[in-house]
């Protein structure tokens, strides 16, 4: 009797055990943005490439516009493994203590896609996610969001017409000098926090790629939209790594794919989603969209070519180097 009840007592275990190994491997991936922004989309292209491919052993749960956590927030609930995956912008890496991605914040360094792609698909780009991994992070790959502008309450058309304006920023000590050598006064906010800000007057103003500005609807709250151009905004797209080296090698090599392919179509739609939104920004009639003359950028550009300089201690002037090398640009020809 003692001999069956063990018996069956195995089976059931067996049975369990089964099931259990059966079970699908759950990924959350958790962002701060709309779900039809770029990011928000590539990261759904992301779920549905990461299960085709698996089979079924992984399940991907998205969660958009911060539903699980703020961008103050989310970095530590990845490293605690209360998420698995993140794609946080690259400013949020200089206050984790990986200084080396401030470098995308600096005003003006890269010209188009084709000379941030040499940074972020080359050689440079990987040294930088690499340094991620004594932080408990692994660095999958950079997503673009796109290149940033200037909106606020009344026009800026000249560097001068920053000064005195209180304009949001993300959490980089390289922005605030940004603003600051611009004679602004940059206001730290999370991103969720923006809308209710501008409406109510907090702050006179913000910068973003387009696509962000009219997903979250800041054209409602701003009169004013100059075609800067003067930064990136991107993403690293990042896993906690204790959960990343834990995964069988089969999925993680199927999980590897997935991203690549995701990549290739964040890279495709960024530049497409950021146009559109910029012609529904237009075709909404409540703010006015201003394209400064080859002139009036390179003023921008000049007065902006100190925070490099400045930036160089906290940074690193060899990176700094490397990067002006890859796309060849030389401040002093400006």
């Amino acid at each position: 009797m003692k001999l069956r009840t063990l018996l069956f007592s195995l089976a059931a275990l067996g049975i369990c055990g089964s099931a259990a190994a059966q079970a699908p491997i759950v990924i959350k991936f958790s962002h701060v943005v709309a779900a039809d922004t770029p990011k928000g989309k590539a990261s759904e292209f992301f779920k549905k490439r990461a299960e085709e491919l698996t089979k079924g052993k992984v399940r991907v749960e998205v969660y958009a516009n911060s539903a699980l956590y703020k961008d103050k927030e989310e970095l530590e609930a990845l490293q605690l493994g209360a998420v698995q995956m993140l794609a946080p912008s690259l400013a949020k890496f200089g206050p984790l203590g990986v200084k080396e991605f401030e470098v995308f914040d600096l005003p003006y360094i890269f010209d188009d896609y084709t000379d941030l792609h040499r940074v972020t698909q080359g050689p440079v780009g990987m040294g930088i996610l690499k340094k991620l991994e004594p932080k408990g992070i692994v660095g999958l790959a950079y997503w673009d969001n796109g290149f940033k502008s200037f909106s606020a309450n009344t026009p800026i058309r000249t560097p001068a017409d920053v000064k005195g304006k209180k304009l949001r920023i993300q959490s980089s000590k390289v922005l605030e000098e940004e603003i600051r050598t611009l004679g602004g006064l940059p206001q730290v906010m999370a991103f969720s926090e923006v809308y209710q800000a501008l409406q109510t007057g907090v702050v006179d103003g913000t910068e973003n790629p387009h696509s962000n500005m009219y997903t979250q609807k800041m054209h409602e709250v701003q009169k004013y939209l100059t075609l800067t151009d003067h930064g990136y905004l991107g993403y690293a797209v990042i896993a906690n790594k204790k959960f990343w080296d834990g995964l069988p090698a089969d999925v993680r090599g199927n999980l590897e794919q997935a991203m690549k392919d995701s990549t290739a179509y964040a890279n495709k739609i960024a530049q497409e989603e950021n146009d559109k939104s910029l012609e529904a920004i237009k075709k909404s009639g409540k703010t006015q969209v201003y394209v400064p003359t080859r002139d009036e950028k390179l003023a921008f550009k000049r007065a902006l070519m100190p925070v490099h300089q400045k930036m160089e201690s906290r940074i690193g002037k060899d990176l700094i180097q490397s990067i002006y090398k890859e796309t060849g640009f030389d401040p002093a020809k400006l």
